[in-house]
């Protein structure tokens, strides 16, 4: 419900960095809530797409790709305008699996470790544009390996089905 409250600004509409309010190919960018503002080196914001039909990196075809190729190109040059920060200086990318099922891309400083910004857990989102331009349904065929913590539900459903 955070995500479409803020998509429909209901909530959190004054801290949005960039929108582009086209309905298949747009997005909000807005800082995250673990970012405080206050300095760069842990900058981190989110773009939220408008489309509610993509839930995860598995739903991308290479239909998304206008939609993903603007959320990297605006959501790059509305950081370099308020922030200052280049876009050679962003790491870029989408979780699998996601914390919630509403396609979102992470923007955070290269510099800054942030929570599932590791190779297990994040995809970048350039490797993503390239991957959907060479096979149209790349993500519907490819095995995507994740971590999962002990104490998550998945993890336990893999448990009991003797996968783990």
């Amino acid at each position: 419900q955070w995500v479409y409250n803020i998509l429909e600004k209901k909530a959190e509409a004054d801290r949005i960095v960039h929108e582009n309010p086209d309905p298949s190919n747009g997005f909000v960018l807005v800082p995250d809530l673990k970012w405080n503002q206050n300095q760069l080196d842990d900058l981190y914001l989110i773009a939220l797409v408008h489309r509610r039909d993509i839930k995860s990196l598995r739903d991308l075809t290479a239909e998304h790709l206008p939609l993903l190729r603007n959320v990297l190109q605006e959501g790059k040059e509305a950081i370099a305008k308020r922030f200052g920060v280049p876009g050679s200086q962003l790491r870029i990318y989408l979780h699998y699996q996601p914390s919630y099922h509403h396609l979102h891309v992470h923007f955070t400083a290269l510099g800054y470790d942030a929570p599932g910004s590791s190779v297990e857990r994040a995809h970048l989102l350039a490797d993503v544009i390239d991957n959907l331009a060479m096979d149209p349904a790349y993500y519907q065929k490819r095995a995507l390996t994740f971590p999962l913590r002990a104490d998550e539900p998945l993890f336990k459903k893999f448990q009991e089905v003797g996968k783990v």
